[in-house]
């Protein structure tokens, strides 16, 4: 029997229409995208097939526009010969050679521009030096960088030989690389010394030295760039400069003709999250989504300075920095570092300083920098922004209208896109000269690209807003071709549950009456309470709505009447609350999302937190989440935490609260420092009751019990006899009363304060040895 659909209980009824202006300029008009939908409708092989004849430069034309032989193995354009790095770079040379192709800006403000032609020739003296190592067409590479021009240059480069690159994101543990080195089997190793991350440098070499140590037997060389000059060690016969290597190679390199489906990079997933997966993409169909996406989302112009802020580490960067932009003929922009370094104005001056037109971020980083108001992005100019857009999550409603307004100025497009590490490319954006855009939803489908939204059974969800599995139903040509080395694992995760018949994206999802999707969170996510599937995107959009919240992160609990509970985490855009001022705008919230939503989604649990645990690329780790919210043992792997710092806070132990804001004390709120401030009155006044928590002696502690009590008496009877009458008198007796009614109001504050301090220290120890318990007997 099918399960229930998931139901949406999110309304978002704003539009936005794109402006008179920005239609005339636009490069995609309405009139065009409704042929490219049609055509494609008739016939999606012939209108891809004519895409990759219009867009790509083939070696050999290729006659085989898809096999679908081995489906769902699907292969495009099979017979055809090209190379990826020539159609980036070389195709270029003649009109566009003095074209910057990339702006690079490091952490520390060191700016470097390379030209299409500077470019082209240090990829090929790389290539070069690759193949005089012994890299060969089909060899395995591992690149470990920094987000630096040289990560481009190598990936580059290996595309170019026909090696297979496999880019480890630069935060990723040594155990991560050693898994994907072992993985893939990989012959060389491309990395630096370190590279620049909120001000500190973040050792690349000495990871890779601990990942070589034990095992990865394939590795035959590292190559290492001198990017901050940290010591590391060189092993003799095995690890050379970059340096040395490089420079004396030739700038000409003739490129290595693959054929279509030849794999140009292993990406591996879920590294944070369980065991990763190689997710395999091919050369041309790649190619050929990565530069139409391009060119389609974005209205690209020749003059535009187009910013994906993505690492290379990332899928985002391999398609909207390294292959999309430049297959286009694009400015990309490069940055190294946080975007919280030096402060808060980084991102905003970059788009300043670089006129930066087009930027394409995270709703992780858009809702880290709204959380530091709209004066920090108003003291730039960003005049020169025409076009924003949004990638790896789906942004909630009150981070996308921050966006519109405070960075967009009401005036710039924003594209909301959906797509996945497997899809290779933007499955659903709008057409930003085209399309009116709702906050929150990521609109339609592209050209080419056909979607649903099925029930347990695959059969399509046709009532508005009834949410279900959001499925692709016909191939597209930069989805994966397999998982690497494990076809089982393909054909399980992605095709298995509908029989073949779908590609299972694993997202829910919901369509409006206007057609418009809207992602509701991962299928693993949908909460099933008390027999009603919800979304946890929903919950968490209706959170981050509320004036007082900056984030938050929404999981399942078992429960044992209603099945599931929600428990919620929140990130404040204020100071921490504690006590009861904490237990009131947990409820605050709490009828808030009944509110917004219904009483059904009201989360059960609210923990509030200083931040949420984060990949050093912004992702939320949720099954980390999910695993402290049902007490269990954390089996992820925590070593890419931006903030390790908050695990203990998240598991609700007051203590942490201290350490957390310790690592970060320029953050603090006017209101925390406040609160500070006043310590040392709380001290002096408890410097002498303290010795009285723990007697050793019974009759020493009754005695002072009994002193105590008659201090307090008279004090009180003090405080009564100070009449108004007297209080409103001068001289000093006025001074006295006003030093009782001082005294009486510390005592007060003291108390208080004393009694949550109690409450925060016993409580949580109950806690502790229930966790432990299960964990002694596992």
């Amino acid at each position: 029997m099918a399960q229930k659909d998931i139901q949406s209980i999110l309304q978002e009824d704003r539009v936005f229409a794109p402006s008179a202006e920005f239609r005339e300029q636009a490069t995609l008009k309405e009139d065009e995208l409704q042929r490219m939908h049609a055509k494609a409708e008739r016939d999606y092989v012939g209108f891809w097939a004519d895409l990759a004849k219009a867009e790509i430069a083939w070696h050999r034309p290729f006659t085989v526009s898809l096999d679908e032989s081995r489906a769902p193995n699907y292969r495009w354009f099979t017979d055809g010969q090209l190379n990826v790095s020539h159609n980036c770079l070389d195709v270029h040379l003649a009109e566009h050679g003095d074209k910057v192709a990339i702006i690079f800006e490091g952490e520390p403000g060191d700016v470097r521009k390379l030209t299409y032609a500077e470019l082209h020739g240090e990829v090929c003296r790389f290539a070069n030096a690759l193949k005089g190592l012994g890299v060969r067409r089909g060899d395995r590479v591992i690149v470990y960088m920094p987000l630096i021009p040289e990560a481009v240059i190598a990936m580059q480069a290996c595309a170019r030989i026909g090696a297979v690159h496999s880019v480890v994101f630069g935060g990723f543990s040594a155990n991560a690389v050693k898994d994907r080195i072992e993985d893939a089997g990989a012959k060389l190793v491309i990395t630096a010394d370190a590279g620049w991350r909120g001000g500190h440098a973040v050792e690349l070499k000495r990871a890779v030295d601990r990942a070589l140590a034990d095992g990865c037997q394939t590795v035959q060389n590292v190559i290492v760039y001198r990017r901050t000059g940290e010591p590391c060690g060189m092993r003799v016969g095995r690890d050379l400069w970059w340096h040395d290597l490089v420079p004396g190679q030739s700038a000409v390199c003739e490129p290595e003709w693959v054929d279509a489906e030849h794999p140009l990079f292993l990406l591996y997933t879920s590294g944070s999250t369980g065991k990763p997966k190689g997710i395999q993409h091919s050369s041309a169909g790649y190619l050929l989504n990565a530069k139409t996406s391009t060119r389609w989302t974005f209205d690209l112009k020749d003059s535009d300075v187009f910013w994906c802020t993505a690492d290379v580490g990332w899928v985002t960067g391999h398609t909207y920095v390294v292959y999309g932009p430049l297959a286009a003929g694009a400015t990309l922009l490069m940055y190294e570092g946080s975007p919280l370094f030096p402060d808060g104005g980084r991102f905003w001056k970059i788009c300043e300083t670089h006129g930066v037109s087009i930027l394409y971020t995270a709703p992780t980083a858009i809702r880290a920098l709204m959380k530091l108001g709209d004066a920090v992005p108003r003291k730039y100019d960003l005049g020169k922004l025409r076009l924003l857009g949004s990638v790896g999550e789906p942004i909630n409603p009150e981070a996308w209208m921050w966006y519109h307004t405070v960075i967009g100025r009401e005036r710039c497009p924003i594209v909301d896109t959906w797509w996945q590490t497997e899809t290779g490319s933007t499955m659903m954006a709008p057409i930003p000269g085209v399309t009116a855009t709702k906050p929150g939803s990521c609109t339609k489908p592209l050209p080419g690209i056909f979607v649903d939204i099925v029930d347990d059974e695959g059969r399509s969800v046709k009532d508005p807003d009834s949410g279900g599995y959001l499925v692709i139903k016909r191939p597209w040509p930069s989805m994966l071709r397999t998982i690497w080395g494990d076809n089982d694992r393909y054909l399980r995760t992605y095709w298995q549950k509908f029989k073949n018949r779908y590609y299972v994206a694993g997202d829910s999802a919901r369509r409006d009456e206007d057609g418009y999707y809207w992602i509701m969170g991962r299928i693993d996510d949908v909460l099933n309470v008390a027999g009603h599937r919800l979304g946890t995107m929903e919950i968490e959009a209706a959170l981050a709505a509320h004036a007082q919240v900056a984030e938050a992160a929404v999981v399942g609990k078992p429960h044992d009447i209603k099945g599931e509970s929600v428990f919620a985490y929140v990130v404040l855009n204020t100071s921490r609350p504690a006590g009861a001022a904490a237990k009131s705008l947990v409820e605050e919230l709490r009828d808030w999302v009944g509110e917004q939503l219904s009483p059904i989604a009201k989360p059960d649990e609210i923990r509030l937190t200083d931040n949420l645990p984060k990949t050093r690329s912004g992702k939320i780790m949720r099954r980390l989440l999910r695993a402290i919210a049902r007490n269990e043992a954390i089996t992820e792997d925590v070593s890419t935490l931006e903030n390790p710092g908050i695990l203990e806070q998240l598991r609700g132990e007051p203590q942490a609260a201290a350490t957390v804001k310790r690592e970060a004390p320029a953050a603090r709120t006017a209101a925390t420092k406040l609160e500070a401030a006043a310590k040392p009155m709380k001290a002096t006044r408890r410097t002498k009751p303290k010795p009285k928590i723990k007697p050793k002696i019974k009759i020493k502690a009754k005695a002072k019990i009994k002193a105590k009590a008659k201090i307090k008496a008279k004090i009180k009877a003090k405080a009564k006899a100070a009449t108004p009458a007297k209080r409103a008198g001068a001289g000093a007796g006025a001074k006295g009363a006003k030093r009782a009614t001082r005294t009486k109001r510390i005592t007060r504050v003291a108390r208080a304060k004393h009694k949550v301090a109690a409450s925060k220290t016993h409580r949580p120890m109950v806690k502790k040895a229930s966790r432990r318990k299960p964990r002694a007997k596992k």
